[in-house]
């Protein structure tokens, strides 16, 4: 499954840069996830909760992250599985910041592989919608970190939780508008 997204933070490339060279700082401001070790040469341990649908799955694993400061971009591979639900989670983004209007536009295309029983959510909205919401709830952790006046400010600020129920809500509205302007041909 392939997801893209873009956003603009308000301040400048090269802070933005230095902080997702920050995969600690990076990993505060993605819901559900937690850095668990830095095993070196940019290998990483952590976990992530992802609450799908009813479900929730923890995904246990890996990732590597390789920056190139001359692009500003960066691709990351992880994998993970989710040993109490039997799921797998595959991910392949790839990363670029560009300077724009005394801020930063940041691009992300993330190729995404569930497996198992989250597996099914992947055939559906729900995913796009929570990838919507993760990047919401990102980028406002990331703007409230670099705008901490003090180290213990910012390491206080953290993503809030993505909350399913939600996320459900809003995804079966999205899909009883779109029936009704299929219905009446406005689609």
């Amino acid at each position: 499954m392939k997801i893209n997204q873009e956003f603009t933070v308000t301040k400048s490339v090269d802070a933005v840069w230095d902080f997702f060279q920050d995969i600690g700082a990076v990993a505060q401001c993605l819901p559900g996830a937690e850095l668990t070790e830095d095993r070196g040469d940019g290998t990483y341990a952590g976990k992530v909760e992802a609450k799908l649908g009813p479900m929730t799955a923890t995904f246990e694993g890996d990732a590597t992250v390789t920056p190139d400061p001359t692009t500003k971009s960066g691709h990351i591979s992880g994998k993970g599985a989710d040993r109490r639900g039997g799921s797998r989670g595959q991910v392949a983004v790839d990363y670029r910041l560009e300077a724009e209007d005394g801020g930063t536009h940041v691009y992300v295309d993330a190729d995404v592989t569930l497996s198992g029983s989250a597996a099914q959510f992947g055939r559906t909205g729900l995913i796009k919608e929570i990838s919507n919401r993760l990047v919401e709830e990102f980028v406002l952790c990331l703007e409230g970190k670099l705008g901490a006046r003090t180290v213990e400010e910012a390491e206080a600020v953290t993503a809030a939780e993505v909350q399913p129920a939600a996320l459900v809500v809003s995804s079966l509205w999205a899909a009883i508008v779109n029936f009704f302007k299929k219905l009446f041909g406005k689609a």
